[in-house]
């Protein structure tokens, strides 16, 4: 009778823990898309805001503003609509300010 016991203890315990993990990982994914948010209202922010006399931002500039490595700095500027320079490299902008030219 203890054995079985044991083994019913043993399948709520994994059962719990399958659904705890199931429920820190959403918690995980929802504080990501929170920070990715606030992490692409600041790149919109520094690519419509640009200087004078600049028409792209550099990549290390746009990294350093929201706190983020290169790739994940680069994946936000995808999903923002931004895109990289054809002819210099690590320089960034708005899709809609810089259209890709028709060949």
């Amino acid at each position: 009778m203890s054995f079985l016991l044991g083994i019913a203890g043993v399948a709520v315990g994994a059962v719990l823990q399958f659904w705890f993990n199931v429920l820190l990982e959403e918690h995980k994914k929802k504080d990501q898309r929170a920070l990715d948010d606030k992490r692409k209202v600041l790149l919109r922010s520094a690519l419509e805001n640009m200087p004078a006399d600049a028409e792209w931002r550099k990549l290390t500039t746009l990294c350093g503003i929201i706190g983020a490595e290169p790739r994940e700095t680069t994946r936000l500027l995808i999903e923002l609509g931004a895109r990289g320079s054809e002819s210099d490299e690590d320089v960034w902008a708005l899709l809609s300010d810089k259209p890709l030219k028709r060949m």
